[in-house]
């Protein structure tokens, strides 16, 4: 995607200084901050801190970390062990992202299969850049196949404006390049199809109002914020005509987490008939479970992103407590929106009922996982 004009992904390989960069998102809009990371330290920070965010993005930015092991300072790269204690650390820095473990042992796996250092440092940068890459052909694949939902709903409403709700963020900076969610909705704008979507702000952290409404406007596509509980409102007054969310982790029975308050949307959603739809690539589904309530592990996060908003003041960003200092505040980051509630899946190999049957006919290759 272009920002200023320049494109930009939320990772990449400096090739010149050998070094893993990545766009902290910490402190988009309102700051442009490009980090290095040179440790499995700082990987990990970036990935627990949310300099990083997004399933997709958590696991690019976990191969790669198996890589930077290779490389950092003090690193043991050719001993098995150390290998696989660094990879394990990398896998517990979030424990609900279902690409992070996907990306990590799959770098891990390349890496394994040479014996001396210096293939395995070339083996780890290879494969790390594959997953990179692939996941952004996953997402561009995503934003064709889910063209159609927009287009359909386009003519039905004789060409008028297809209001799409989304939540949280599920964009390019979620991801590599296009999105989850978002990536039909750039497909459709740039098939000239006229398009609104109202952003959820997306407490505690805002990823909605700081990044998704950034993103949007940088590519020109009309779009408004409104606060977390809107959208039921919205709705009712038939003035949303899709849902399109992103997923951390889903089942392979359908059940889908994603950010804490996904589940209160999908219940509007259904309350009003409207298509709920959620966007993922294969990544990102966990094909050992069914019950994702039982099964999928809830993040709870730093109750002090619930009691501090950040944001610019006079020109500088600053972090400001809102409840009493004394009161306790719980953070759960994530919930599990059950398959009943899921009109279909928008993947890279096409759309699909949000039940067993119809994820396995897409994904065969998965059935002995």
């Amino acid at each position: 995607m272009k920002v200023e004009g320049k494109d930009m992904r939320p990772i990449w390989f400096d090739e010149v200084k050998k070094t893993v960069q990545v766009i902290d998102q910490r402190f988009l809009p309102h700051e442009f901050i490009i980090k290095d990371l040179n440790s499995v330290e700082d990987v990990i920070f970036a990935i627990k801190e949310m300099v990083v965010r997004g399933a997709p993005l958590i696991g690019a930015t976990g191969a790669l970390g198996v890589y930077v092991s290779l490389v950092q300072e003090n690193n043991r790269g050719a001993d098995n062990d150390y290998l696989e204690a660094e990879c394990h650390r990398l896998k517990d820095a979030r424990p609900t992202a279902m690409n992070l473990f996907w990306g990590v042992d799959r770098v891990r796996d390349a890496v394994l299969k040479e014996i001396d250092y210096n293939g395995r440092v070339r083996a780890g940068l290879s494969e790390a850049l594959e997953v990179v890459e692939e996941e952004a052909v996953n997402c561009r694949e995503i934003g064709r196949h889910g063209l159609s939902i927009i287009q359909d709903m386009s003519r039905k409403k004789g060409g008028e404006a297809v209001n799409i709700l989304t939540h949280c963020n599920a964009g390019w900076l979620a991801c590599v390049e296009y999105g989850t969610a978002t990536a039909p909705i750039y497909t459709a704008f740039d098939r000239n199809i006229d398009v609104h979507v109202w952003v959820d702000e997306t407490r505690p952290l805002n990823q909605g109002a700081r990044l998704t409404a950034w993103e949007l406007g940088k590519h020109g596509i009309n779009h408004t914020v409104i606060t977390d509980n809107a959208g039921g409102h919205l709705m009712q007054h038939g003035m949303v005509d899709l849902v399109m969310v992103g997923t951390d982790r889903t089942t392979r029975a359908g059940d889908v987490a994603n950010k804490i308050g996904t589940y209160l949307k999908a219940l509007a959603a259904r309350d009003n008939n409207i298509p709920f739809y959620v966007a993922l690539p294969s990544s990102t589904f966990d094909w050992s479970i069914t019950d994702g309530i039982k099964d999928i592990p809830i993040e709870d996060r730093d109750p002090d992103e619930i009691r501090h908003v950040q944001g610019l003041c006079h020109g500088k960003v600053q972090s400001v407590l809102v409840p009493p200092e004394t009161s306790p505040a719980a953070n759960p980051a994530f919930d599990v929106t059950p398959a009943r509630l899921v009109t279909g899946f928008i993947t890279e190999k096409g759309i699909c009922n949000a039940n067993e049957a119809d994820i396995m006919a897409l994904f065969p290759e998965k059935r002995m996982a």
